[in-house]
C-alpha cells in the first residue's frame, strides 16, 4: 500500500523520469476491479490526458500527483504505478494505460482497493487529500517536538499508540505498513495507551516517527512494497510479513502477530511489554 515512503520514492522517480513526455494514448479499466475508485466518470479521463504533456510529480502524505497538463492525476492506497519503456510488457491487469510519444508507459494498478483519479482542479472537496495537502510532513522542519505535543493534546486518555498514530489523518501518510517499526523503534506496544507514556517516551517516540520515515524514504521505500520500476525498496522492515516469523532483531525473542484495529500489528514480546493500563511508563 502507498504510504509516505513510497509516495515520495514514486514521485520523485517519476519526476526524474517522465516530464517533457507527451500523453499519446489512454486507456481506462482493461482490467475491471470491483474496489477501483474515481473522480467522476473515468471514461472521461483519456480526453483530459490525451496530447497533454507530463509537467510535475510530487507526493503528498500516501498520495502521488502528477500534472499532466491543465489535469491532474492523484492516486493513492492500493494503486501500483509501474512505468516501462516501448519495449518492456506492462502488467495486463491495470486500471489505467497511459502511453507517451516515446512509446514507454505508465500503468495503474489496484490491489486490494484503491483510488485513482483524475480531475481539472485540485481535489480539495476530498478531505483526505486535502489534510495530506495541508498538514506538514513528519520529513520537514515544520514536524517539529511542538507539532506533535499539539496533536497529543487534542486526544483521548485512553487512545493506542497505533490509533493515534495512523487513524484519523493526524500525520497523513503514516499508516498500518510503517507505523510496525516506528513502534518498534520506540519501543513501545501498539495497544498501550499513549497518554500513559511518561516524557522521555514520548520524546522517544517523536524521533522514531522522524527517524524511521526518513530512513525508509532515503532507502527507497520498504521493502515489502515495490517502486516505480517494480524495484522493491531498498529498507528492509525490522516486523512486516517477511520478518515476524523470525527472532526479534533486538532481544532475539518472539514476535507476536495480532489483529487489531482492521489489520494486523507486530510487537516483539519483551522489547515492547503491554503495560498494565494505568501504570506510569
Amino acid at each position: 500500500m502507498l504510504e509516505l515512503p513510497e509516495a515520495q520514492t514514486i514521485a520523485r522517480q517519476l519526476q526524474e523520469t517522465l516530464p517533457g513526455r507527451v500523453v499519446a494514448h489512454v486507456k481506462m479499466n482493461a482490467h475491471p476491479h470491483k474496489f477501483a475508485f474515481y473522480h467522476g466518470d473515468p471514461d472521461l479521463y483519456p480526453d483530459m490526458l490525451t496530447s497533454s504533456p507530463i509537467l510535475q510529480a510530487e507526493a503528498h502524505g500516501g498520495h502521488v500527483k502528477l500534472t499532466v497538463g491543465p489535469a491532474q492525476l492523484v492516486v493513492s492506497d492500493g494503486v501500483n504505478l509501474r512505468h516501462g519503456s516501448r519495449d518492456e510488457r506492462p502488467p495486463s491487469k491495470n486500471q489505467l494505460y497511459m502511453e507517451f510519444n516515446d512509446g514507454s508507459w505508465l500503468t495503474g494498478s489496484v490491489q486490494m482497493y484503491g483510488f485513482l483519479r483524475v480531475t481539472s482542479d485540485d481535489l480539495l472537496d476530498d478531505p483526505y487529500y486535502r489534510t495530506a495537502t495541508e498538514k506538514p510532513s513528519p520529513l520537514t522542519a515544520a514536524f517539529d517536538a511542538a507539532y506533535f505535543e499539539s496533536l497529543l493534546r487534542e486526544i483521548k486518555p485512553s487512545l493506542s499508540a497505533k490509533a493515534f498514530l495512523a487513524t484519523e489523518q493526524r500525520i497523513p501518510g503514516l499508516g498500518n505498513g510503517v507505523l510496525q517499526d516506528v513502534l518498534f523503534r520506540s519501543g513501545i506496544h501498539p495497544r498501550t495507551p499513549v497518554r500513559q507514556l511518561g516524557a522521555s517516551r514520548l520524546d522517544n517516540l517523536y524521533a522514531s516517527v522522524k527517524e524511521t520515515l526518513r530512513l525508509m524514504t532515503d532507502q527507497g521505500g520498504r521493502d515489502t512494497e515495490k517502486d516505480l520500476f517494480g524495484s522493491q525498496g531498498g529498507y528492509m522492515t525490522l516486523l512486516s510479513s517477511k520478518t515476524y516469523k523470525d527472532p526479534c532483531p533486538e532481544c532475539g525473542g518472539t514476535i507476536r502477530k495480532e489483529a487489531y484495529l482492521g489489520g494486523s500489528v507486530y510487537s516483539c514480546v519483551s522489547c515492547q511489554a503491554l503495560e498494565p493500563v494505568g501504570s506510569t511508563l
